[in-house]
């Protein structure tokens, strides 16, 4: 399915178009839209990122999620540690 597209104006500043039109002229872009689209893109996804890391950030003072976090990581200790047992004596077993 061909994506929707929504013909605009930008206004960009000159040394930045000239480095656009370069970068085209060298194959490195199909073209200006796919060069602003596919930074737009990126821009986006960090925009996303860090609100998703500010969104985690919190998680490091939530008193009541720590406390689960421990409860979750105590209760799987015995089986980590016994996988950890389990991959060493593979290891060495290959070693010999």
């Amino acid at each position: 399915m061909p994506t929707r597209t929504t013909r605009t104006t930008v206004t960009l500043p000159t040394d930045l178009l000239t480095a656009a039109d370069r970068a085209v002229r060298a194959g490195e872009a199909r073209s200006r839209n796919e060069l602003v689209a596919n930074a737009l893109r990126r821009e986006l996804a960090s925009i996303e990122r860090a609100a998703i890391d500010a969104a985690f950030a919190g998680m490091a003072d939530d008193k009541a999620y720590l406390d689960e976090a421990q409860a979750v990581s105590d209760e799987f200790a015995p089986a980590d540690w016994e996988a950890y047992r389990l991959g060493e004596q593979q290891h060495a077993g290959k070693q010999r």
